[in-house]
């Protein structure tokens, strides 16, 4: 008698942490960038973030996600708020931010945008993995007024983050008016740049969704059709090592998983979606009951298996993976085992 084959989808337990809302970036998309004179502007101050990732640890989290709005030290008014806590400089509070991390039990995955080199080397001992969307290859109205969408820039910063053996998340942005064909050349970009560096550990493929008071709010979001396409195109592209993953607050994870999605990304029992507030996080028993019983759910931490066998990390982060990481490099069963 034969059996229906289980598929193993990944995720991992995060508190996610938007450090900062101001962005030198205005995209037609974003509703989370704000100017540093609007009221809504902030920077967490370090008490605000040391109680998260209080409530991260007791949860069971053994992810901190630092997000930025990219690049906010050229704007003078957010330089005064920066200094007003301490700091000349961004990279210094997050590296600080990084420490505390640590020191409480979560493993960093920063996310701050387009970086140099020489930022890149000086974040990387505090992170287990870091991230930056590549969205598309295409030039696109959707990233006009934005130096930091260039493709060219960001494809810089993915592969210096190559050479530096940081383990790697980017991926598409899909429906912000890129065509088929720059998907198809997104990914193959991505692919060329694993094959060539190796730390690549996986894709996001997102739907964009509109955002009241953006520019593209009356913008249609990618169909579903739309969607599997891109899964099934990332699946075909990318080596089989690059796992792709799909947001399960965005859309429903059971067809993806279906077309090649293997990864479920962070899902946070403590924090909102700041990105997409309107989307909450379901919970580890929802996602059991959405993607059906043929589908084991598997914890990971935000460094994927093959890079903690193969030792990408350092000595400042070894201890902590060795106290969260099973022989088999996922999540150690135990108290927290979801």
């Amino acid at each position: 008698m034969e059996t229906q084959q289980s598929h193993v989808v990944t995720y991992s337990k995060n508190v996610f942490i938007p450090v900062t809302n101001m962005c030198r970036n205005h995209c037609g998309y974003c509703g989370f960038r704000r100017s540093p004179d609007e009221a809504q502007a902030y920077i967490m101050q370090p008490a605000q973030i040391e109680e998260i990732l209080e409530k991260g640890v007791q949860s069971g989290c053994t992810e901190a996600l630092f997000t930025f709005g990219e690049q906010p030290d050229e704007d003078a008014g957010y330089l005064m708020r920066l200094t007003a806590i301490g700091y000349d400089r961004t990279l210094d509070y997050l590296l600080d931010l990084c420490r505390m991390a640590i020191k409480m039990g979560l493993l960093p995955h920063c996310n701050p945008g387009v970086l140099s080199y020489a930022k890149l080397a000086l974040l990387k001992p505090l992170n287990a993995s870091m991230g930056l969307m590549l969205e598309t290859t295409a030039h696109l109205q959707a990233h006009e007024d934005s130096p930091g969408k260039v493709p060219e820039k960001r494809i810089e910063s993915i592969a210096n983050a190559g050479k530096l053996k940081i383990p790697f998340t980017t991926g598409l942005l899909v429906g912000i008016g890129e065509t088929g064909d720059d998907r198809i050349n997104s990914l193959e970009l991505i692919a060329r740049l694993h094959r060539k560096y190796g730390h690549i550990q996986e894709v996001i493929i997102q739907n964009f969704t509109p955002k009241p008071g953006t520019a593209m709010e009356h913008h249609p979001p990618p169909s579903i059709d739309e969607m599997i396409r891109t899964v099934e195109l990332a699946r075909e592209i990318l080596p089989d090592d690059v796992a792709v993953q799909v947001p399960p607050n965005l859309i429903s994870p059971r067809m993806l998983i279906e077309h090649g999605a293997s990864d479920l990304g962070g899902i946070s029992p403590v924090t909102i979606d700041h990105i997409n507030p309107e989307h909450e996080w379901p919970a580890v028993e929802q996602l059991e009951q959405k993607v059906g019983r043929d589908v084991v759910l598997r914890e990971r931490l935000p460094i994927y298996p093959q890079y903690i066998k193969q030792g990408w990390f350092s000595d400042e982060i070894r201890p902590l993976i060795q106290r969260l990481a099973g022989d088999d490099g996922y999540r150690k069963s135990g108290k927290w085992l979801s």
